[in-house]
């Protein structure tokens, strides 16, 4: 079992204005920024640094601009004209305008410019290819409708982000624990992309037994993880992320169903007959003896039969009162495995 850090990451590099309380929030955040967005194509030579009003500088484009840039998109026009970010920043307003205009790329392929508003967004070559926020949220609506943001972290972050830069969402199922291997687990998934190529888009899907308050995700299993970058099959990445998303709902359901029998069973498997019966059976499963005499007797007092179900109740609750960790999660283990008793 390991450790996950994606969601305890975002949850600190998030402002406020990026969080959201509930999915269908979160996609009318990114459906309402997908609609004010417009992607333009033209030839290197209409796409110009220019300088704005306000002396900053700013980007042609074509006869739609200009547009304002934002610190993502300064970055790619620095990426495109093969010059450093860091020096640029240093420069004024109109040198600045002139080292691009000189270093700027030439060529027949046409650049795309993703802008909103009076903003650019993101500036690509011709290879990119642009996955919309939207388009992998519906496929979490047809897949995992059910599934919900954790608990809030110490700050208040819900696990639902986005900005004008990508897009990260952590979903889990708070009703589908089930018991593996004498421990109790539940699915979730993380899933993240760019419109703007900060980051590729992908899932990870997992099994876990808590979540903290940096939402950290404890003692995590059977993880999987799938990512693409944003090419020209970039597409093709939403049936695999919701053939993913279908293998995690049938294991929850195919477990949760596994797990129901086991409990209809432990209710109608008697140990034994009597009290004696029942304590010469349940010894040599490392319980100690005064903690299952103590159980029958609760039983007892209970009018209960000597079920596998009533006995493990007693016993759990019993444990409860172990005040270390670590002595209680073994005796846990143990009693968890008398369910293997039930037929």
């Amino acid at each position: 079992m390991t450790e996950l850090m994606r969601a305890s990451r975002e949850l600190f590099a998030r402002t406020p204005d990026e969080t959201f309380e509930s999915f269908d929030q979160l996609y009318q955040y990114c459906s309402v920024l997908q609609e004010r967005s417009v992607d333009l194509w033209e030839p290197p030579e209409l796409v110009t640094p220019t300088i704005m009003d306000d002396r900053q500088l700013g980007l042609s484009v074509g006869a739609a601009g200009p547009f304002h840039l934002n610190d993502w998109t300064f970055g790619q026009l620095c990426g495109l004209a093969r010059v450093d970010k860091g020096t640029l920043n240093r420069l004024c307003g109109e040198t600045a305008m002139q080292a691009f205009r000189e270093t700027f790329p030439k060529g027949r392929k046409p650049l795309q410019i993703l802008t909103t508003d009076d903003r650019v967004r993101s500036v690509h070559g011709a290879s990119y290819t642009r996955l919309f926020n939207t388009e992998l949220l519906d496929v979490v609506r047809q897949h995992a409708d059910d599934f919900t943001p954790p608990q809030k972290g110490f700050n208040g972050a819900t696990g639902l982000y986005a900005g004008e830069q990508d897009m990260f969402c952590f979903l889990i199922d708070p009703t589908g624990w089930v018991d593996i291997g004498g421990e109790s687990f539940a699915p979730g998934f993380f899933i993240w992309n760019s419109e703007v190529g900060r980051r590729t888009v992908g899932i990870e899907t997992f099994w876990f037994q808590s979540i903290c308050a940096n939402h950290i995700v404890w003692d995590a299993m059977e993880v999987t993880t799938f990512s693409r970058k944003h090419t020209a099959n970039v597409h093709d990445a939403l049936p695999e992320i919701g053939d993913m998303l279908e293998q995690l709902v049938k294991s929850r359901d195919h477990r949760r169903d596994a797990f129901v029998r086991q409990m209809t069973a432990a209710q109608t498997t008697v140990v034994g007959t009597d009290f004696d019966e029942t304590m010469k059976a349940l010894n040599g499963n490392g319980i100690p003896q005064n903690t299952i005499r103590e159980a029958l007797n609760m039983v007892t007092a209970s009018g209960s039969r000597f079920t596998v179900f009533a006995l493990v109740d007693a016993l759990t609750r019993i444990s409860g009162r172990i005040r270390h960790a670590g002595d209680r999660a073994a005796i846990d283990s143990r009693i968890g495995r008398l369910l293997t008793l039930a037929v």
